[in-house]
């Protein structure tokens, strides 16, 4: 009996042990994955409006991005136009006053022809040299005159060409303007009137790359989400996201999302947790509002130079063609953006 009783102490002993050894290793594992590592990202219930209401601030975000690049194609067009219209008015004055000679010569010879100018040669070889001048005259003037025609023609062209991209500004500006007043008739069911917008940052971040006439590649969800999300999004995403974390912004974010309307399942959008530990279920305040605070205002001045579509954070949301808009979600601190900045990219 002693004997038994003492192996039964034991095995008490041994899985006590184990269970503490169990419950240690435990706690090792949750803290090297990190708070921020088991919160959980807003879902996409939680996000704020509708998928209508998403679907037509894409729509008017990208209608008026695509747009403006239009018109600063068609403006940067206009100018080196008149650049090379100056440059051929400058040359034409030149033209013009050769142009002139070749009357004034014409006046003073009178009625001298080529044949008099022959016959009235002393000798063969004076005829020959009055026939090669002659010749080298008619080159000249020909010349002279067929460079003013065609200066004339290209001057003309010029002047063409800048009215035609006139009237693309002008047509790019109408343009602009119906999608504001699409994004203004999308906001209007979420939105009570402008924002007051955020301070912070406004450190620059390195230009996405564009395509050659300065519009925007059209990329696909093809590289691996970084972030515990996984998945996968644009390059353009991984750009703004690693320019984030350049410039300072390294709390946790979660981009990639597989079910849901947006930007998320298409790899174009990322939510950045204000709190240090992540998502949580609460209005940031404090440090944490000063973070989502600054963020929001980097991302607003570098909407340009990354490709962002639109930013919403703190019961506001940004646009290139609206600015800060009132923004209201749904109430809670997800939905209101209220915990995390949102960033949509075009």
């Amino acid at each position: 009996m002693p004997r038994t009783r003492l192996t039964g102490r034991r095995v008490r002993r041994s899985l006590l042990a184990l269970l503490t050894a169990t419950a240690v290793l435990l706690g090792a594992g949750l803290a090297a994955a990190g708070p921020a590592a088991a919160a959980p990202s807003p879902n996409a219930d939680d996000e704020g409006g509708s998928k209508q209401l998403r679907a037509a601030l894409e729509a008017a975000a990208k209608g008026h991005i695509d747009a403006k690049n239009k018109l600063d194609n068609s403006k940067r067009r206009q100018a080196a136009l008149a650049a090379q219209l100056k440059d051929i008015e400058v040359r034409l004055v030149g033209l013009t006053a050769e142009a002139g000679e070749v009357a004034v010569q014409s006046y003073q010879q009178g009625r001298l022809t080529p044949a008099s100018m022959l016959l009235a040669s002393s000798g063969p070889d004076d005829f020959l040299h009055r026939a090669v001048e002659l010749d080298m005259l008619a080159q000249r003037n020909s010349k002279r005159l067929g460079d003013l025609a065609a200066a004339k023609a290209e001057a003309a062209e010029s002047k063409l060409a800048i009215d035609a991209e006139v009237r693309e500004q002008q047509k790019q500006v109408t343009v602009l303007a119906r999608k504001k007043k699409d994004a203004e008739v999308a906001l209007a069911k979420v939105s009570s009137g402008a924002g007051a917008g955020f301070g912070g940052s406004s450190s620059s971040a390195k230009p996405a790359p564009r395509n050659s006439d300065g519009s925007w590649p059209s990329e696909s969800c093809s590289v691996s989400d970084p972030t515990p999300a996984d998945g996968c999004i644009t390059p353009r995403t991984l750009h703004m996201l690693q320019q984030a974390k350049a410039a300072g912004y390294k709390r946790y974010a979660s981009c990639h999302r597989s079910g849901g309307g947006g930007e998320h399942p298409k790899g174009r959008a990322c939510d950045f947790a204000a709190a240090t530990d992540g998502f949580e279920d609460r209005t940031a305040t404090g440090g944490d509002k000063s973070y989502g605070d600054s963020l929001a205002n980097w991302a607003k001045n570098n909407a340009n130079r990354l490709g962002i579509m639109y930013v919403i954070w703190y019961r506001q949301i940004w646009m290139p063609n609206t600015g800060w808009r009132a923004y209201s979600g749904g109430g809670s601190p997800a939905a209101d953006h209220t915990n995390h900045v949102h960033i949509s990219m075009y």
